[in-house]
């Protein structure tokens, strides 16, 4: 029973951060997909992979928060790059202060106990 709350939440928790990785991922410019998935791999806990990643990315490219092009690379076919348009580094500005002051009020009382 444990088990599977924690499974259960440990999944839940991952999915609105893995939306936030990948807009910060894409904050220094523009990258193809499985740049992102190496990058986020790195991620403790996050545990990504490409199926998992070029839905998200599809998803921000039809919600206007990233913009997508094919380009010839050294190493092999055509790589589709992703990059963030204004719309998007505005939604990750936001995030980015939202998460900042959850984890906060997380960090708080989970050291504390106490909410104030």
């Amino acid at each position: 029973m444990e088990e599977d709350f924690l499974a259960n939440w440990t999944t839940q928790a991952r999915k609105g951060l893995l939306e936030l990785c990948v807009l910060a991922a894409l904050r220094g410019g523009r990258r193809y997909g499985y740049d992102i998935v190496k990058r986020l791999s790195g991620v403790g806990g996050l545990v990504i992979g490409e199926g998992t990643i070029y839905p998200i990315l599809s998803r921000f490219k039809k919600d206007g928060l990233v913009d997508a092009a094919l380009a010839e690379s050294p190493d092999g076919p055509a790589r589709k790059y992703y990059q963030l348009t204004p719309r998007g580094r505005g939604l990750l500005g936001k995030m980015l202060a939202s998460w900042a002051e959850v984890r906060a009020g997380v960090d708080h009382i989970t050291a504390t106990g106490d909410e104030s």
